[in-house]
């Protein structure tokens, strides 16, 4: 699959946004390691995988100064995606946050920024801080992570809550509580669903089950997992790659798809949720 048959989901918003994207947890924090991990991510933008997701938190911004170098010179191909830490997002702590963001990533506005998890500053709070940025331009849109289906309804009852765009959460085979009432509660809203950890921390890589039918399909274990998740049309993702390689092999991901006996089969060792299951994080 080419850079321009790159698969899509569109937000609430409208926007159109890459259904695969790259994640940046880790990266930016081992010196020897920035130029190998600088050249997976253009290696990825090259390849079409222009959403990136960083956050403030990542290498207490290390991550950020590194996505920042990958994209000099090309802001206008990537979709930017960064989050604010909970203790900072209070109605100005956000804002500061943000700020912070936008100079460790030499650019003028986020494409995407997310609460990364619900501490104690009310809801409402963040929010108006993310309309702010958004009228000032700062932000195009916002949205949350972390937040499961009670949290959600709280904050689209709250003043500008209606404005979430997303909900990024541990979404893979082996933590599929999300199909059973936080998938549906977003698809209800035509909001698209963002899955971290699609390989469960890599855990999935050595579940034999994994293995075992990504060699029956020629393909890699990793890609097996990534494209079940990009399996349904309103889930999009991000992955790690630190390598080159790394990167080659996620971006193949979008090109395989499954028959309803690989499913079934999927559905047997992973059963999908009966019952409301709390949102499980990393």
């Amino acid at each position: 699959m080419t850079a321009s048959a790159m698969r899509t989901v569109t937000l609430p918003d409208g926007t159109v946004a890459p259904a695969l994207g790259l994640g940046t947890w880790y990266l930016g924090e081992d010196p020897g390691r920035l130029d190998v991990q600088l050249d997976a991510l253009r290696a990825g933008i090259d390849l079409g995988l222009t959403l990136v997701d960083t956050a403030e938190m990542y290498g207490d911004g290390a991550a950020e100064e590194l996505v920042g170098r990958a994209i000099a010179g090309r802001r206008d191909d990537v979709f930017l995606v960064s989050k604010v830490l909970p203790h900072h997002a209070t109605r100005q702590g956000t804002v500061d946050a943000c700020e912070r963001s936008l100079r460790r990533l030499g650019t003028d506005q986020l494409d995407l920024y997310l609460l990364h998890w619900r501490g104690r500053v009310p809801l409402e709070e963040t929010v108006a801080a993310f309309e702010s940025l958004v009228s000032r331009g700062l932000i195009r849109a916002w949205g949350v992570s972390n937040l499961d289906v009670a949290d959600l309804e709280e904050l689209v009852g709250r003043p500008g809550g209606t404005g979430i765009q997303t909900d990024q959460v541990l979404y893979n085979l082996a933590r599929r509580g999300p199909e059973y009432d936080l998938v549906p509660w977003c698809r209800d809203r035509r909001m698209p669903v963002m899955a971290y950890s699609p390989v469960d921390h890599g855990r999935l890589l050595r579940h034999p089950a994994v293995r075992d039918l990504a060699a029956q399909k020629g393909v890699s274990p990793a890609q097996l997992a990534i494209a079940w998740v990009l399996r349904l049309p309103d889930v999009f993702a991000v992955a790690k790659a630190s390598t080159r390689a790394h990167v080659v092999e996620v971006h193949a991901a979008l090109g395989i798809g499954f028959s309803q006996a690989e499913l079934d089969e999927l559905d047997r060792v992973f059963p999908p949720p009966s019952g409301k299951v709390p949102l499980d994080v990393l």
